[in-house]
């Protein structure tokens, strides 16, 4: 979890807790902890999978590390500067650094401009450029994320999915962002298209050299794009290994849980599945203990009393159980 060399990012015990008011009479019930607790690095050029059931907290940890939502607590290292701690006019200016990819790539587009004023945007609000250099941007980004140059003046409804996407990704690019953050940057597209635009991301890294927080539901998909995986439960990682690690030794229920409800794609093969049992508990009344000490088939009564700590059980590899 903690690199030898000076990450690109540093997130430590980060958490984001929603007030919940109550009625006319009643109190104010128990804040929602969407994020409790989180800590991980990125280094340059690396990209971490961030995984987990829906709901877990992964789109809000990634939100409040840009501050687009701001934490309740904990602390966000960007190139070594305290991302909390700047004013907004800061902030602005380190944004050029930080961007983001959204899931929906038609609700993220705004209808009423073009792909010309969409993707030029950042470089308008930052004052980058005479009018004529941020065409020439545009045009080279457009380029860049495979879209046809003749397109510059049309609207995103003209557009497919993909080609929505692609515009989106083209405007995450434009200030030469360090970091972007993909938030399930396919799973709104057609499968037939997620591959496109997964191999695409995977070329502009290399090209770039930016950084990746790629938020999935798929495991798959983080298995193709991911160096690192975290895997999140109720606002916590409960485990954070190397790719290869994490899909060839899972060490925690939940994760071994999840891996095993992803179907595989020949009827011949035969799998011991580990199915999980019962419902997420309420982010807001976690239960004692472990949080995933409900679900979890090997849950013993230390596990309903105390809560384990996210400790490297071996070389690289973090877990959060008593019992590994």
């Amino acid at each position: 979890m903690i690199s030898s060399t000076a990450p690109l990012l540093s997130v430590r015990n980060l958490t984001v807790h929603f007030s919940v008011p109550g009625g006319f009479l009643s109190k104010p019930r128990p804040p929602v902890r969407a994020v409790d607790g989180v800590s991980f690095d990125i280094a340059g050029g690396e990209t971490l999978g961030l995984v987990g059931e829906s709901g877990c907290g992964k789109s809000t940890t990634a939100r409040a590390v840009l501050r687009v939502i701001e934490p309740t607590g904990g602390s966000v290292f960007f190139q070594g500067e305290d991302l909390l701690a700047l004013n907004p006019r800061k902030l602005k200016e380190r944004r050029r650094d930080m961007q983001m990819v959204f899931q929906d790539p038609y609700a993220s587009l705004d209808a009423r401009r073009t792909v010309a004023n969409i993707i030029g945007e950042p470089l308008v609000i930052h004052g980058i450029g005479a009018r004529k250099d941020r065409t020439e941007r545009v045009l080279e980004l457009m380029d860049l994320v495979g879209l046809r140059r003749e397109h510059l003046f049309r609207f995103p409804h003209q557009f497919s999915g993909g080609q929505r996407q692609r515009i989106g990704i083209a405007r995450a690019l434009a200030l030469n962002p360090s970091l972007v953050v993909c938030d399930e940057p396919v799973s709104a597209l057609d499968v037939s298209i997620q591959a496109q635009i997964l191999n695409l991301l995977e070329d502009l890294q290399e090209k770039l050299g930016m950084a990746y927080l790629f938020i999935a539901h798929d495991l798959a998909v983080v298995q193709h794009m991911a160096n690192r995986v975290a895997v999140m439960y109720l606002g916590k990682i409960v485990e954070l290994a190397k790719r290869e690690e994490l899909f060839s030794k899972p060490l925690h229920p939940y994760t071994i849980g999840l891996m095993g409800a992803v179907p595989v794609p020949d009827p011949v093969l035969k799998r011991e599945k580990k199915i999980l049992l019962g419902d997420i508990p309420s982010p807001s009344a976690p239960p004692p203990g472990c949080a995933f000490n409900t679900r979890c088939p090997e849950a013993q009564q230390l596990c309903r009393e105390i809560e384990p700590e996210l400790r490297e059980v071996e070389c690289g590899h973090f877990c959060r159980c008593h019992f590994r």
